[in-house]
């Protein structure tokens, strides 16, 4: 009886795989031979997620741009390495001596790479709740005046914030905000913006939030079209105190805002606590700098700092939610250079991609199927295949923290995936639950595509649609 079971079950299960087969034959030959896909290609791989076999593929191994859903891999990766409950610490500390309440020597935020400090995604990250723990462990202290500079230990990270292979349009708007051991607000500010009456008038700057008034904003903007939307972009470099506005806003655009790059994150961040401390009655007769400022003036960076106050992050779980639901790129630059430090290496973006390699190539996985550039997927200069990203998911769903992983995963087209775009690239990658009950982990990737990325979506979504 056993036996009969088992050969029905096989046959039940060679059956359903074949129609399953035919009907996404058929689906890809069509995407295959649509015009939007002429000088295009794509990669997809169906894998069981229960045995792991392959159910189909096309291109399974031909590495291309993956976008966001490089995502998968590095948010995997530093679930696995630093586990759910990993947590970021950033200290208060002062140099000098506190005499009758007033502090003679600096004041210093020292950076532990936190990317979530005065996020508002949390309760606990914003803004005005980590400024005002702040001024209450002062006040704690007895701290009532400082002669000494404000400093921002931005350190750890060291000073490229921006990973190799970004291109220039990216960098300076919220998406391409470059990482830093000491990040504050996301790394991002929003320009408030007011289109002119008639197409080509000027746009007008309303405002910044935060105020970021150590910023020059070269206004080169042009009111557009009606129906033509946000085509305004930030130019604005590392580090850099001069930021160019250019193209174009709708001219029918009410209530209208983008949002730029901070430049010099540890120095925003100590330029709002400057603002907290004043609104508190506390004066910094100093300066507000930087440990990298600092080094530029060549000036010795306060040793041997007493740490009297630590911010702790909220967990990893909960940055991997929203690195992928949201699709955060500064989240993703974090975990890398995390990846590193964890490992025993200095914080950079190549040491932290030597172990995410590392680590896959210790699961089977070679390694020179995985070239990339950055932890988010903005670079177009990534190379991932849809099997790599399929076999990574795979192993995602047999761990111990796959809930929590799953949790992130944005809930698109009846799906469980993650999304990415960029120029000429769309990607999904995630699990699916057939109408059989059988759960089927795959990954598609097409680039090079002409038209637009919608219509592209679409076709994709269409092809998947055979996997419910």
């Amino acid at each position: 009886m056993y036996k009969t079971l088992s050969v029905l079950f096989l046959f039940l299960s060679t059956t359903v795989n074949a129609q399953l087969q035919g009907k996404l034959s058929a689906a890809v030959s069509f995407i295959q031979n649509d015009e939007q896909l002429k000088y295009g290609t794509f990669s997809l791989t169906v894998l069981n997620a229960s045995t792991g076999k392959e159910v189909f593929s096309y291109n399974p191994n031909l590495g291309l741009a993956p976008a966001s859903t490089l995502k998968i891999l590095t948010s995997s990766t530093a679930l696995a390495l630093l586990g759910e409950n990993y947590t970021y610490k950033t200290e208060l500390q002062y140099n000098g001596n506190l005499i009758n309440g007033v502090l003679k020597g600096a004041l210093i935020v020292k950076g532990g790479g936190d990317p979530t400090l005065g996020s508002w995604r949390y309760e606990n990250t914003r803004e005005e709740i980590v400024l005002n723990s702040w001024i209450e462990a002062i006040r704690k202290l007895g701290i009532k005046e400082i002669d000494g500079d404000l400093l921002a230990d931005d350190r750890l990270f060291g000073t490229q914030s921006i990973p190799d292979g970004w291109i220039w349009q990216d960098i300076g708007n919220y998406y391409g905000a470059g990482n830093s051991a000491l990040t504050w607000r996301e790394n991002q500010f929003n320009i408030y913006l007011k289109p002119g009456v008639t197409v080509g008038d000027s746009v007008t700057i309303q405002r910044t939030e935060p105020l970021v008034d150590y910023i020059e904003l070269i206004n080169e903007l042009k009111t557009g079209e009606k129906g033509s939307g946000d085509n305004a972009y930030v130019y604005l470099p590392p580090y850099s105190r001069v930021a160019y506005l250019r193209g174009t806003v709708g001219l029918d655009e009410k209530n209208f805002s983008i949002s730029g790059a901070i430049p010099d994150p540890g120095y925003a961040c100590v330029f709002r606590m400057r603002a907290a401390l004043k609104n508190a009655g506390i004066l910094v007769k100093g300066n507000v700098s930087t440990a990298r400022l600092y080094s530029v003036q060549k000036h010795p960076f306060p040793q041997n700092n007493y740490t009297f106050f630590t911010t702790t992050s909220p967990k990893l779980d909960k940055i991997v939610f929203w690195l992928n639901k949201k699709s955060v790129n500064l989240y993703g630059e974090h975990l890398l250079k995390t990846l590193a430090l964890n490992n025993g290496r200095e914080a950079t973006t190549d040491n932290g991609i030597k172990v995410l390699k590392d680590f896959w190539k210790a699961k089977g996985i070679d390694d020179n199927a995985i070239t990339v550039f950055d932890g988010s997927g903005l670079s177009p200069a990534d190379r991932i295949s849809s099997s790599v990203m399929a076999n990574v998911l795979l192993f995602a769903r047999k761990q111990s923290w796959f809930n929590s992983f799953y949790a992130s995963l944005p809930d698109l087209n009846g799906m469980k995936m993650k999304d990415g775009y960029i120029n000429n690239v769309r990607s999904y990658a995630g699990y699916v639950t057939a109408k059989s009950g059988t759960t089927y982990v795959f990954s598609f990737i097409v680039t090079n595509f002409n038209g637009s990325p919608t219509t592209v979506r679409q076709k994709m979504w269409k092809v998947l649609d055979e996997l419910k």
